[in-house]
């Protein structure tokens, strides 16, 4: 009995290692994890469904949170209206993160900050000055700007009342005063939770924050969380990519310059599927960046005079005149302040790319002069010039032999010319040609 007793507890050891092992296994398992978005750059349609994107798969992953790491200028209201409605729509609560040292939530990134579940910004950050401008970047007139105040205020009003009224005033300042803060002004201002340094400290710090998802309360456990970054895929970074006005310009140019340069030398295909291609690119940035669209103007204009001195090639005076139209069309059409979170352009880049493809059609019109003073070699013109040699005495009619063929000819000056003697055409009517004695120093 004892023998059996003796077993019966070291069975009963060796099952209890075991449950406690699965047990152990079980949690490490099922540790939480934090999905890592990173939303640099301008607020563009691209970051849009970047976020849209990612935590839909938190949401799928079961995630315990997810964090926006942000730092922005700030870019498009409708896009930042997207995100807004992205964030507070979601399943999986929102950490937004204003970071690394340096960042910035500029202008729309007030709201998208606003918007998190949690707010926190990193030390020598700073938010706000989200005052509303025109579509191409200039000051609105007295009404439209009362609006667009009054419009953005309500919406920052409905984010930061539940922070408390110093939060909505603050976030109010933001809008009529564009009014920007540092990080610590903003949390004494409670419009974020937490200053941490980076996201490891972010995630010890939110541990046991009590947050209201969708309108049920949940406590954050984010302690000892494994991090899973989602990065965006390559056509999310090319969208990105197009937006910066220095890369639309050289698109827009370049496509149009390809498209010219295959009517002009029809056959191939090539040149004019990658200036459509280019072209598109460039009219998807177009419908992002805030641009004016007076300069499109300028820039149609420079093109129309290049086409013109190929055709009626003026020696470059219409070209030199295009590319002053293409540059100053591109300082028109990306030059206006709304513009800055989006990329600055470039003014060496315009200028010389501008001289660049001037260059590039003033061969073009070189080419098409020396065209038009090129003798003709094919067809009854390009008869003109070429030697023959007489095969019946031209008296002062016979015939020639050109090119291996017989034809009747006269002589221009009504002399006669012996059989074998060499002659040059000098004049085509019909099918007579019109010759005369090839001169010696031919």
């Amino acid at each position: 009995m004892r023998v059996l007793s003796r077993g019966l507890r070291a069975a009963f050891f060796v099952l209890a290692l075991c449950l406690w092992g699965g047990i152990t296994a079980q949690a490490q398992d099922t540790a939480s994890e934090v999905i890592v978005l990173k939303a640099e750059g301008a607020v563009t349609p691209t970051m849009a469904s970047y976020i849209a994107r990612g935590l839909e798969e938190a949401d799928q992953r079961n995630a315990e949170a997810a964090i926006i790491m942000l730092d922005t200028p700030g870019g498009s209201v409708d896009s930042m209206m997207d995100i807004v409605q992205t964030i507070r729509t979601s399943d999986v609560p929102v950490i937004i993160f204003v970071g690394p040292r340096g960042a910035q939530a500029g202008s729309a990134a007030l709201w998208i900050t606003l918007a998190g579940h949690v707010a926190a910004m990193a030390p020598d950050t700073a938010i706000g000055a989200s005052s509303p401008v025109g579509a191409q970047g200039e000051d609105l007139d007295e009404t439209l700007q009362q609006k667009g105040e009054q419009y953005l205020s309500a919406q920052a009003r409905s984010l930061a009342e539940r922070r408390g009224d110093e939060a909505v005033a603050l976030a109010e300042d933001a809008v009529f005063e564009a009014r920007a803060v540092t990080a610590r002004e903003a949390l004494e201002a409670n419009l974020v939770d937490l200053i941490v340094e980076d996201i490891d400290e972010l995630l010890v710090e939110v541990d046991g924050f009590e947050v209201e998802v969708n309108g049920k309360p949940r406590t954050i456990q984010t302690k000892g969380a494994t991090q899973t970054p989602i990065d965006m895929t390559p056509l999310e970074q090319i969208l990105s990519i197009l937006i910066d006005p220095n890369i639309v310009f050289v698109l827009m140019s370049l496509g149009t310059t390809l498209i010219i340069i295959e009517a002009w030398s029809p056959g191939g295909w090539a040149a004019g599927t990658a200036g459509v291609i280019c072209l598109g690119l460039a009219f998807y940035g177009l419908g992002v960046l805030p641009v004016n669209w007076l300069g499109i103007i300028f820039v149609i204009l420079a093109f129309v005079l290049f086409l013109l001195d190929i055709k009626a090639p003026t020696h470059g005076a219409l070209t030199a005149a295009a590319i002053a139209s293409l540059a100053a069309g591109a300082f028109i059409l990306f030059g206006q302040p709304q513009m800055e979170p989006f990329g600055k352009l470039s003014i060496p880049l315009v200028v010389g790319w501008s001289v660049l493809l001037g260059v590039v059609f003033f061969f073009m019109v070189m080419m098409a002069i020396r065209a038009q003073k090129r003798q003709p070699t094919t067809g009854n013109e390009g008869l003109i010039g070429e030697i023959g040699r007489v095969t019946q005495d031209l008296d002062p009619e016979g015939t020639v032999l050109v090119w291996g063929e017989r034809w009747r000819a006269e002589a221009v000056d009504r002399k006669t010319v012996p059989a074998g003697s060499d002659v040059e055409v000098v004049e085509v009517q019909g099918m007579r040609l019109r010759v005369r004695p090839k001169r010696l120093s031919d």
